[in-house]
């Protein structure tokens, strides 16, 4: 099966300092944070301001088909879980 996210909600994660969100392998849920470092170097809306709640869940958002495919790549090399995506995961 493939990993896949027919659920789009995603969440600030505040003890871990990132997004979570979760995706699919067969009847098999999958969890996901991206670190708010990744996001602030890959999001363009966050810009040289500070990261809030809110402009990490936007540059998450702008972000998306590219989390996806990171995500996809990191649980097709081993699986575990939770998975946690950092800005070494973007370059």
């Amino acid at each position: 099966m493939t990993l896949s996210f027919p659920n789009p909600s995603r969440s600030f994660d505040e003890k871990r300092n990132a997004v979570r969100f979760l995706g699919h392998d067969g009847m098999f849920e999958v969890r996901f944070f991206v670190e708010a470092g990744a996001l602030a170097i890959a999001g363009a809306e966050l810009g040289r301001s500070e990261a809030s709640e809110s402009k990490l869940l936007s540059a998450f958002d702008a972000l998306r088909p590219s989390i996806y495919n990171v995500a996809r790549k990191a649980h097709s090399s081993g699986r575990h879980d939770p998975y946690t995506l950092t800005a070494a995961d973007f370059r």
